[in-house]
């Protein structure tokens, strides 16, 4: 089998210089220092707290909401559930035999989040129909392009390739510079990732040695290496730690105590750590309230608006990437022109507030938008007899109605009685 070490680099990234050894190998594992000195990978990239938290969001928002297939009525106004088409199930409740479709989209979440890809391949039955879908881990495809075609190589984890084709691949992509591959975020934010691991392990360093940074025993005297081992073993083990934070040295032979470097709070450690949070929510594109960080100012009223800012600005843009995506890679042509397409109820957010979900039901029911089955039905309650009919308010004309007082007649009636309009 023929094999060449630039099979190995991703495509599209031939192009880039390798100078030595060393950032070959980075290429191939993806493991990219920062300015800071930190290693960034998607795998420590999750240790930050920061990071996992904006993915959890994002892939959560995706997951919470239900995923449901619709079929457009004949008569071009309107759709209804299609829960008789096979794909229903697969997207609604159950895509394969160990997931349901909650956790199969929290998943694809994360993976976009991370790595702006997500590859799910699509297992056929006989007729060709789609009756399960699979994950595959983003960091274990591989995407081979010729010209405009393409097609996929999956790592099985026993070191032998899977090549799956273009149609038997459902691939979801985040942002994309080529259009056929998502950029990994966590490459993007390296700087800001790496800044804040970079942080947190000073922070840890700091308070495993007794909440200082470091410092010089010096003495005039000459000391043997046996001699300076013993001094900085023993001074290690009575002044290293947490526990052994601020307890009172005796220094003896004339030693001295020198503080090589500033504290946390001279060095503005927690200015530095809050802004890392800010840096990565703002790569991420997630309200840092949405994390648990906020303002000390922000009100109740502030609050609110930036949770109503988050699904316009954060969920509805992958609410539309995904369910697009769904539709041109897992219905057929024909089943588009037929009607159907996958959709996000994303009135289900509402569920968390009583008060708002009953003012929006009122008014939709006092314009005659809905019924009050249709409520109940939302609301997960039985119908009753008479709750199909659309009401409106006593002020109002009823849907659909004309009214049935005819003004010429009124004015002909006004004239001939004799009445002169003023």
């Amino acid at each position: 089998m023929s094999f060449s070490i630039s099979s190995l680099i991703p495509w599209g990234k031939k192009s880039e210089s390798i100078i030595n050894a060393r950032d070959l190998y980075k290429e191939i594992f993806g493991t990219t220092n920062s300015k800071s000195g930190v290693s960034v990978t998607w795998r420590n990239a999750l240790h930050v707290s920061t990071v996992f938290a904006c993915a959890r969001v994002i892939a959560e928002g995706l997951a919470q909401v239900p995923f449901k297939l619709y079929k457009k009525r004949s008569s071009g106004r309107g759709s209804d559930i299609a829960d008789d088409h096979s794909l229903y199930e697969l997207l609604y409740l159950r895509p394969n035999e160990w997931q349901t479709s909650f956790e199969l989209r929290e998943q694809i979440g994360l993976h976009l989040a991370i790595h702006f890809n997500a590859y799910v391949y699509k297992v056929r039955g006989l007729r060709g129909e789609i009756v399960e879908l699979l994950p595959f881990t983003p960091e274990s495809v591989r995407i081979v392009r010729d010209g405009w075609d393409r097609r996929f190589e999956v790592y099985d984890g026993k070191g032998g390739l899977i090549k799956v084709s273009c149609e038997n691949m459902w691939h979801i992509r985040g942002p994309s510079w080529d259009g056929v591959i998502g950029m990994e975020a966590v490459k993007l934010a390296r700087e800001a990732i790496g800044l804040s691991l970079a942080a947190e392990e000073h922070g840890a360093r700091m308070f495993s040695n007794g909440a200082r940074t470091g410092g010089v025993l010096s003495t005039d005297s000459t000391l043997k290496k046996e001699t300076l081992d013993e001094l900085r073993e023993a001074w290690q083990s009575m002044q290293g730690g947490n526990e052994n934070a601020y307890r009172t040295a005796i220094l003896h032979g004339g030693l001295k105590w020198q503080s090589l470097a500033m504290t946390g709070v001279d060095a503005q450690h927690l200015e530095q750590r809050r802004f890392q949070v800010e840096e990565i929510c703002r790569s991420a594109r997630v309200m840092p309230i949405m994390i648990g960080h906020s303002d000390k100012a922000a009100t109740y009223a502030s609050a609110e608006a930036m949770f109503g800012a988050h699904v316009k600005y954060t969920l509805l843009s992958w609410y539309a990437r995904v369910s697009q995506s769904a539709s041109v890679n897992l219905l057929t042509e024909v089943e588009r022109k037929e009607g159907y397409y996958p959709k996000f109820v994303v009135n289900a957010l509402m569920q968390g507030a009583t008060k708002d979900r009953a003012d929006y039901y009122t008014k939709m029911c006092n314009i005659g938008a809905m019924n009050p089955n249709e409520v109940r039905d939302l609301e997960e309650m039985n119908p009753y007899e008479g709750g199909d009919e659309y009401r409106v308010a006593m002020n109002t004309e009823q849907p659909g109605g004309t009214s049935t007082e005819d003004p010429d007649n009124s004015d002909k009636q006004g004239n001939d009685n004799g009445d002169t309009a003023s």
